[in-house]
């Protein structure tokens, strides 16, 4: 009854929530392409798909001996960043959730040999991998959940917990049109304090360094071509790139739609663009 209807790579970078007057001063008077390519999303895939629960893979939620996901009724509140309170200030959020969702898909975890814990604390944090993205796609009532990536994880760590994804959508007994959505970046190696302010536009020369760059962009064409086993396989190359959080929202998410037989093709809905040093891009990929 429940099912997967659409998938996504998006960046989540600080820089989208500023004023477009300042977005323009650090991009050389052009604005970056991450802010319409999300509104772009939202129009041309939230509102045509009208997903009923979005599941977040986290890439700022740090836990270390479990994978945590959330499975309250309800988030709501403002949310201020401590990286970054200048440019992330009270942002009001107010997030349906899905408990009995939550519930099942960690009653999966011990089937795949890993752990996952959900949680309703009214007071357990909220992050802005999961509030930026919300704050430009959320369209309604459909309900969000969010799961954790530790910082233990390791990549065969992601693709369990990830399977075990896979098998709860499979058994659950009730309707759900399934959005999945991997927050965050590619290669992720920032500027020093000292340097950074050179290298705010979102030009690719600005990126960490030519081979940060080369890595990120040959996995975006593997990723066009909607070949998941090849990115997956080479993790342990990637992995020397730094990808933010090891990229464990993308190997949750591709387990989730079988690993290496997951064919979908990825359509870039930005350019691929710096952030202080880090490789950013949003990738739908079309269900097949």
């Amino acid at each position: 009854m429940a099912e997967v209807v659409g998938n996504a790579l998006l960046a989540h970078v600080p820089t989208i929530m500023l004023p477009e007057s300042i977005r323009r001063e650090l991009n050389e008077g052009e604005d970056f392409s991450l802010v319409e390519g999300l509104n772009r999303f939202k129009s041309e895939v939230m509102e045509k798909l009208r997903p009923d629960l979005v599941i977040v893979f986290d890439s700022h939620w740090f836990t270390t001996v479990e994978f945590v996901v959330t499975s309250h009724k309800r988030r709501s509140g403002k949310f201020t960043s401590e990286e970054l309170p200048r440019g992330m200030s009270q942002i009001p959020y107010d997030l349906p959730g899905d408990p009995e969702f939550s519930q099942a898909w960690a009653g999966h975890a011990a089937a795949h040999g890993t752990w996952i814990t959900p949680i309703d604390d009214p007071y357990l944090p909220i992050h802005y991998a999961t509030v930026n993205i919300a704050e430009y796609l959320q369209y309604g009532s459909e309900a969000w959940v969010s799961i954790s990536c530790p910082q233990t994880a390791e990549t065969d760590d992601f693709l369990r917990a990830g399977r075990a994804l896979r098998d709860a959508i499979a058994d659950f007994k009730k309707p759900r049109k399934i959005l999945l959505i991997a927050s965050g970046a590619m290669s992720h190696r920032f500027w020093s304090l000292k340097l950074l302010r050179q290298h705010e536009s979102a030009a690719v020369k600005h990126i960490f360094s030519p081979e940060h760059a080369a890595a990120d962009l040959e996995r975006i064409e593997w990723l066009k071509a909607g070949d998941h086993g090849r990115v997956i396989a080479t993790m342990p190359e990637f992995l020397t790139f730094k990808p933010e959080a090891s990229f464990g929202p993308y190997l949750m998410m591709a387990a989730a739609m079988g690993e290496a037989n997951w064919r979908d093709r990825g359509e870039l809905y930005s350019l691929y663009e710096n952030s202080i040093g880090t490789g950013q891009v949003h990738i739908n990929f079309k269900r097949q």
